[in-house]
């Protein structure tokens, strides 16, 4: 009789997965900017240092549509398939599913008969999405223990509300629309949970016509993009609270909840606040019967010369930060903070999560600074966007490119994109590795990384 094994890559805890083999591949979006344009791409990257194609592209699986806007992807399945409850324990990490979140098609690629041939299997059109949930523009999807979790950024029309849909583990079909009572969410942007409190959150970006033509300055200083947090019951699918962070809070993005699941906390980015420019991160965590959140770290914006800035920021005569991705080591102990305005990449001690320690930073691109990489003497635009952190917690990669439209504001020379890793030291600090400096071809730009067998940011675990 055939026995079911839990997949390899499978880990009952944070510690047990920090523990397993290292990756050898990264798998990053890369959307296709050429003139006329063609299909964006999964780039396929050796990031094995013993190898002689170290830090190249060695794959590369196009889409067979133009004008899809890969963006943000993950796995059908990870380590919360080992929780109690799971009805899937015996799946595997096989299909990464890819979004076009301007085209709102669903990509599914089968990475196990060849890591680095990626191959598409099935596309998903946008009417098959919009007729069985009711919205559109996919954007972050995770792993769940009953499903694939999908948050969608507004309705077909442009509109809201956006949301959250489910897919099946298995036949990788769309189901339906996630919510039973979603109370006052309006907008949507990121979501993940605290399996062991029963909690999923979702965080505010801004609706489709919001966004898809760059930002939208009025909006902006009328404090119309997302500022609030909000909590739901996992299980019964119902809205139970929402944390309003301040209306000059804009852009509530990104949600890293401790890997530890008796951990009652997690961190949240703000790209901008309209009172000064600076960026924030925010601790939610339980306080009695509640949530809370409570702003932990605040990044100033850095004055600069209007000659050096884009329209958008030439009266401000500063460089806001624009914290637009974080990431936090499965050990709960480092948060990463991406400044893709300033340039900068921020590691935080966060072992005391409600005062945080700065613990390293680099510098790489940046509106103004444009810094280098110790492998070119090339000045670099673009600056860290999304961040990637290995298991194991040693090693973080990270690329340039945050959104078409926006990167045409914010750098209207054009980016250049780049992909980078940081060697992280034993007890903190982060270096730029010198071997590690991949520039994608012009007519790309590469967006978010996932890692071969998992990463910080794409399991979630119901054990210590």
């Amino acid at each position: 009789m055939a026995m079911w094994k839990p997949d390899p890559t499978f880990y009952p805890s944070a510690r047990l997965a920090a523990q397993g083999p290292p990756e050898r591949l990264a798998y990053v979006a890369m959307l296709n900017v050429a003139k006329p344009p063609g299909p964006d791409a999964l780039g396929v990257v050796d990031v094995d240092p013993r190898s002689p194609t170290y830090a190249q592209l060695v794959g590369r699986s196009e889409m067979p549509n133009v004008g899809d806007e890969l963006h943000h992807f993950g796995w059908n399945a990870c380590s919360s398939s080992l929780c109690p409850y799971a009805p899937h324990p015996h799946i595997e990490r096989r299909y990464l599913i890819v979004p076009g979140l301007r085209s709102s098609r669903l990509h599914i690629l089968d990475v196990k008969e060849n890591p680095r041939a990626p191959k598409l299997v099935r596309t998903i059109e946008p009417e098959e999405v919009a007729a069985r949930t009711g919205y559109s523009r996919p954007h972050t999807l995770h792993c769940g223990p009953d499903g694939i979790y999908v948050s969608a950024i507004g309705a077909p029309d442009g509109g809201g509300p956006g949301g959250v849909f489910l897919m099946d583990h298995e036949s990788l079909d769309v189901l339906g629309r996630w919510e039973m009572d979603r109370g006052p969410q309006f907008l949507a942007y990121d979501l993940w949970w605290h399996l062991g409190y029963d909690t999923m959150l979702t965080s505010e970006w801004g609706l489709p016509n919001m966004i898809e033509d760059g930002i939208v300055p009025e909006l902006l200083l009328g404090g119309k993009y997302g500022h609030h947090l909000h909590f739901w019951d996992l299980k019964r699918r119902r809205h139970l609270q929402a944390i309003d962070l301040g209306a000059e809070q804009q852009m509530v993005l990104e949600i890293r909840p401790a890997h530890d699941p008796t951990k009652a906390y997690g961190f949240v980015g703000v790209v901008v606040s309209l009172k000064d420019l600076s960026a924030s991160i925010w601790a939610w965590h339980r306080e009695g019967e509640k949530w809370a959140a409570r702003k932990v770290i605040e990044i100033p914006a850095e004055p600069a010369d209007p000659a050096q800035l884009p329209p958008l920021l030439q009266g401000f005569k500063a460089v806001p930060p624009l914290v637009t991705d974080i990431d936090l080591s499965l050990d709960d102990r480092f948060l990463y903070v991406s400044c893709w305005g300033t340039g900068e990449m921020r590691q935080y001690d966060v072992s005391d999560p409600f005062n945080p320690r700065l613990a390293g930073s680099v510098r790489i691109g940046g509106i103004v600074a444009r810094a280098k990489h110790p492998a070119s003497d090339a000045a670099l635009n673009g600056g860290p966007q999304m961040v990637e952190v290995s298991r194991d917690g040693r090693r973080v990669y990270f690329t340039n490119s945050l959104y078409r439209a926006w990167d045409e504001q914010f750098y209207p020379d054009g980016i250049r994109s780049w992909m980078v890793k940081l060697d992280v030291g034993e007890g903190g600090g982060i270096k730029l590795d010198p071997k590690f400096f991949l520039q994608f071809e012009p007519e790309f730009r590469g967006h978010q990384v996932r890692l071969e067998g998992g990463d910080a940011s794409s399991d979630s675990y119901c054990y210590v």
